[in-house]
């Protein structure tokens, strides 16, 4: 990772983080990262891929924590601040976690491991001790740097092996494509135990010398008025917080509302991303703020591959055009290349894909096909040269009555009703038509569903229209802000049909 820590010797005077109104150089976040790093090989040369998971939080600790990690020749294991103990405990036993760092807030959730004989504990709270680190180990960019758990919203979560040399191909294909320079300024408040808040955000902003300012836990108010400081330039967030931010700005003065739009309209980029992006989300961000959101695709496995251009037509309800040094195709169920308009699988191949699932050789060897492209099993079609995704195909992709049907469409059809606020639309198990289309509605009103299933007849053909509605306060979401469906689907096998 010598190219990620390149910046901080160009300028070292330079802000890198911004954490709970403390400021850091880029100076004192490496001579942080390689106290750590030091203080972790206590002595070895290297420590030659030991898995260390470590539960910061986010902000100056967390990124030299991960920084003095890669330092020493560790597999950084970020974990989740917001998971209860379970979850924490399948992710470190899955890893074969050697050392565990802990910020103080977490120490109590992780004590046991405090006294688990097999692992290195460390308390941050406890002190790193300063030190003039002996010659740190030269790192080959093929070993291991990460392993990142996908979102497990269709079985159990698995554990994605980066290398260094796969996070750098998938940082600086988004230096090139999204502009990033070292004036920008950008603020996290997306989780750092995925690629969104690791890659795209903190490790693209300080590959370029850019500053990155830290928000924990999210709150709207206060996010506005970190905007009208007018220091940040480029945001990035997932449609739920923009939905959000959204209803704060409605409850403004129109002079409020004023100041904000002039305020979020001199920002260069504004990106979402992690969910697909409702286009009535887009439309009404763009009368708010001035700025059409860059939407793009990608995955734990693979970072960035799809993005909708910096410089020139965004299109709602599309995730754009391949990135630089990422090769794309659709092909149907055989892997065999698809007519030009027709729905295929999204497959990827390039130097930003993973390496291995960790410790799954044969779910490794089913992700990938036999010429090597990975397999998504995300469905698209090509439209006039943008990618349009229609849904995964385990979950948004409805098979009924012959058809293949998108959950997705359909969900942006039903978010355009005005009593609803938000939905969701799943396929449950049935005899006659395979899998019959069911919505799960958020609203505040008292929706008369005969008068609903009527309204949405006359929008999309009837053999796409559901058949059975719940409402619920809320839609289940994980840590991305992405709908579990699966927990959805549960729901409608135990609740009563209307």
């Amino acid at each position: 990772m010598n190219s990620l820590f390149h910046q901080a010797l160009q300028n070292p005077e330079k802000i890198a983080i911004v954490d709970q109104d403390n400021t850091y150089t880029y100076r004192s976040l490496t001579e942080r990262a390689r106290a750590i790093a030091a203080f972790l090989l206590n002595g070895k040369i290297d420590l030659n891929d030991s898995r260390v998971a470590y539960m910061v939080s986010p902000g100056f600790d967390y990124v030299s924590t991960q920084w003095g990690i890669w330092m020493a020749g560790g597999i950084a294991v970020p974990l989740c601040t917001s998971y209860p103990l379970p979850s924490l405990q399948y992710v470190i036993e899955d890893t074969g976690t050697e050392i565990i760092l802990t910020g103080a807030e977490y120490e109590d959730l992780l004590a046991p491991y405090a006294v688990d004989p097999s692992i290195r504990f460390v308390r941050l709270s406890e002190g790193i001790p300063e030190s003039d680190p002996f010659n740190l180990p030269t790192i080959d960019p093929n070993r291991g740097a990460m392993i990142l758990y996908t979102s497990g919203t269709t079985s159990l979560p698995k554990g994605v092996l980066t290398t260094h040399a796969i996070i750098e191909a998938q940082i600086s294909t988004l230096i090139i494509a999204w502009k990033w320079t070292s004036e920008d300024h950008t603020l996290c408040l997306l989780p750092l135990h995925h690629v969104h808040g690791i890659i795209n955000v903190v490790s693209s902003a300080l590959w370029a010398g850019a500053t990155v300012e830290f928000m924990h836990p999210f709150d709207a108010k206060t996010l506005f008025q970190i905007f009208l400081e007018g220091k940040l330039n480029v945001f990035m967030a997932v449609p739920t917080i923009y939905f959000k931010l959204i209803s704060e700005f409605e409850s403004y003065s129109e002079s409020d509302q004023r100041l904000l739009f002039s305020a979020m309209e001199k920002f260069r980029l504004m990106v979402s991303g992690s969910a697909a992006l409702p286009v009535s989300v887009m439309e009404k961000w763009k009368s708010i703020s001035g700025h059409y959101l860059l939407e793009r695709y990608g995955m734990t496995e693979i970072g960035m591959a799809i993005s909708n251009p910096y410089v020139g037509e965004r299109r709602a309800g599309h995730i754009g055009q391949a990135l630089p040094g990422v090769d794309v195709r659709l092909v149907d169920e055989q892997n065999a290349p698809i007519e030009p308009g027709q729905p295929g699988e999204i497959q990827i191949k390039g130097p930003s894909v993973f390496k291995e699932y960790w410790g799954k050789p044969e779910a490794t060897a089913k992700s990938f096909t036999q010429d090597g492209w990975f397999k998504t099993g995300d469905i698209a079609v090509l439209d006039e040269g943008y990618f349009r995704i229609l849904g995964r195909d385990s979950v948004d992709i409805i098979k009924s009555g012959g058809y293949k049907i998108s959950a997705l469409e359909i969900e942006e059809v039903l978010r355009k009703h005005p009593a609803i606020k938000d939905c969701a639309v799943v396929g449950m198990p049935n005899e006659e038509w395979g899998e019959l289309i069911s919505a799960v509605l958020v609203t505040d009103e008292n929706l008369d569903l005969k008068l609903l299933s009527k309204w949405i007849r006359e929008q999309i053909p009837a053999y796409k229209t559901p058949r059975h509605y719940l409402v619920l306060a809320e839609l289940p979401r994980n840590a991305m802000g992405k709908v579990v469906k699966n927990e959805l689907k549960a729901l409608f096998l135990t609740v009563q049909q209307p």
